[in-house]
């Protein structure tokens, strides 16, 4: 049963994921290991996550104007949106990224 729904359904799109964090602080981890499962459950093959230290990069924080730690910051599909914290309400994430149950 592999059916793709052709109505805004995250199938057939490519996310563009960027986690900002400052070092492997406990928040930082949690935050990367719950944007992983949340990307597992619902974009399994459509997504790439890139972090960045920005403890090893601060100029990289001007680019997505990076004002707190963790911030994820979705690049694609446009427009972009961003989260701050360890991502763990998940009702909350899914509705910030506009991610929607495949099937609903």
């Amino acid at each position: 049963m592999n059916q793709q729904n052709e109505h805004n359904s995250p199938e057939s799109e490519k996310w563009e994921l960027r986690l900002y964090v400052a070092g492997q602080t406990p928040k930082s981890v949690r935050a990367f290991a719950n944007l992983k499962k949340l990307c597992e459950e619902y974009l399994p093959t459509q997504y790439q996550i890139e972090v960045i230290d920005l403890l090893h990069n601060p100029e990289l924080a001007k680019q997505d104007q990076i004002l707190a730690i963790p911030t994820l910051v979705r690049k694609l599909p446009i427009p972009i949106r961003q989260i701050i914290g360890d991502l763990s309400n998940q009702e909350k994430v899914l509705l910030g990224l506009e991610i929607a149950k495949i099937g609903e």
